[in-house]
């Protein structure tokens, strides 16, 4: 097992890792819509989603991976009313790649944000 930690991605708001990679394969913490410098992004569902990207790709590059080597998504909103826009941005990272996709909507996420995304990659 190795840890993943990347100054591009905002720390860990708890006690766990950015990402754990386990033989060839790269398992992410949830990423919500902190920058790097441990700031939110209080803004809509679009800008949100967008700065949640960011942060995966950070720790996939630093995993040794990209977007275009992730198996398999979980995505956390806090109102399916707003899958569409969602689904429309995130089609923006996944366009021809489309990995594996859970969505659930859930009750509440850290700092109220309105998005977490996990992903799951290969590595090496």
């Amino acid at each position: 097992m190795k840890t993943v930690y990347t100054k591009s991605a905002p720390e860990a708001i708890g006690p766990y890792s950015q990402g754990m990679i386990v033989n060839n394969l790269f398992y992410s913490s949830g990423q919500i819509p902190l920058r790097a410098d441990g700031t939110f992004v209080d803004g809509a569902i679009e800008e949100q989603t967008h700065q949640v990207f960011s942060n995966v790709e950070a720790v996939l590059e630093a995993a040794g991976s990209s977007l275009n080597r992730v198996v398999k998504t979980t995505v956390y909103i806090k109102d399916m009313n707003q899958f569409g826009a969602i689904n429309e941005i995130y089609g923006e990272y996944f366009d021809t790649h489309k990995p594996a996709r859970s969505c659930v909507e859930v009750a509440r996420l850290p700092k109220d944000a309105l998005i977490e995304i996990e992903v799951i990659a290969l590595v090496g």
